[in-house]
């Protein structure tokens, strides 16, 4: 079941699903949820802050993303409905979200040493059991 709502979902972050962009384009975000294996969701935060942040960072900085935010549940939820950690991408459009840019030159730039990148990014997905994209859309209330 949880494969079929991830594949379900991943149907609906295919960038040809995206808005078109206009000139009026308004920030897209993007909900990325992970699931870790009991026991290692500190391990994981540790090497996603360590590892994937930074290049997170550095795209806000370069004016590609608006903002970054991780959140992590305060409760438990029912296993079929767990996550441990969400984070929230605010693009500055749809365009920026959807087209293709390239993160590897930057995880060059910014990790010198990449046995010790590739390793440690290699460990944080062997310890995520599930991992979802999810494209938020305002709704007017009128």
């Amino acid at each position: 079941m949880r494969t079929a709502i991830a594949l379900l979902l991943a149907c609906f972050t295919l960038p040809s699903q995206a808005p078109a962009p206009s000139a009026t384009s308004k920030p897209y975000v993007i909900e990325y949820y992970y699931t870790i294996e009991w026991g290692h969701a500190d391990e994981f935060k540790a090497l996603f802050l360590k590892n994937h942040y930074p290049v997170l960072k550095r795209q806000v900085e370069m004016g590609r993303m608006l903002s970054v935010k991780m959140e992590e549940p305060v409760y438990h939820m029912t296993e079929d409905a767990r996550w441990d950690y969400r984070v929230a991408i605010t693009f500055k459009d749809a365009a920026a979200a959807t087209t293709h840019f390239d993160e590897e030159a930057l995880k060059k730039e910014l990790f010198p040493d990449q046995a010790t990148f590739k390793n440690e990014e290699r460990r944080r997905f062997e310890i995520l059991l599930a991992h979802w994209d999810l494209p938020i859309r305002t709704l007017e209330l009128k």
